[in-house]
């Protein structure tokens, strides 16, 4: 297919940053767009490998970065699950302007959230893949942000990323898209690692049991971002889609 182009916006009018892989071959089977988790953006090694790998098995990838993520427009402090949820819908209206074909969205981490919300309300979708996918947010941020202070204190420590009350707002008010599994009606892949300590894979387990056409496959000894995984990641994305 030819290359997806021009700018793309979400609905806040923010530019969001993307990087596009066209087939190895005359004409792309499908197109995955590629959604990463929280603090992280489209240049994360897991996304470049599997953006990379699917491209090479003729099938066409969007990587692209949420707002206030990476080097898109807006604020990290206004990051959210449902806000990542509009901008995922925003670049599946970017991308079926210009491509016909099958279009599917891969999250990971808290892109999964975004994922699963997207995919409860949206039919254009042909297949959903949730990588490490987050599943109970409210205890995601009890777990992990629970004892530091919004406006104070920062994610991970990392200084471009700053915890703040709307964040951990949205979590609890989603507090967890289990529920939405069974609304999942289109095939849905689930690839967890083993030795996932920020996300455990017993919620994909979970969440997978509810829906009439998921598929769970998991990697032994495999950490949150696919460390030294990354290829076994994409073989099976690949292969399944």
């Amino acid at each position: 297919m030819e290359a997806i182009t021009g700018e793309l916006r979400n609905g806040e009018g923010e530019l969001l940053d993307y990087a596009f892989h066209a087939s190895a071959k005359p004409r792309s089977s499908a197109l995955v767009i590629i959604g990463h988790g929280v603090t992280a953006n489209k240049d994360r090694e897991w996304a470049v490998t599997l953006g990379e790998a699917l491209a090479q098995s003729g099938i066409a990838a969007l990587r692209f970065s949420f707002a206030g993520n990476g080097k898109s427009e807006g604020n990290f402090e206004a990051s959210c699950p449902t806000k990542e949820a509009r901008d995922a819908e925003a670049v599946l209206n970017f991308a079926s302007g210009q491509y016909d074909g099958r279009i599917l969205f891969a999250g990971h981490s808290m892109g999964a959230v975004a994922g699963v919300l997207l995919a409860a309300r949206e039919s254009r979708l042909a297949g959903l893949i949730s990588l490490a996918g987050m599943v109970h947010t409210n205890d995601f941020a009890i777990r992990k942000f629970g004892a530091q202070v919004p406006g104070a204190s920062l994610m991970w420590e990392k200084p471009e990323c700053p915890l703040s009350q709307v964040f951990l707002d949205d979590m609890t008010a989603v507090n967890s898209v289990l529920e939405l599994g069974s609304q999942i009606q289109i095939p849905w892949l689930l690839v967890h690692g083993t030795a996932d300590t920020v996300v455990p894979i017993e919620e994909s387990i979970a969440i997978a049991q509810l829906a009439p056409r998921a598929q769970l496959e998991a990697i032994e000894e495999a950490d949150h971002i696919f460390s030294d995984s990354a290829k076994d990641m994409a073989r099976i994305v690949c292969s399944w889609v």
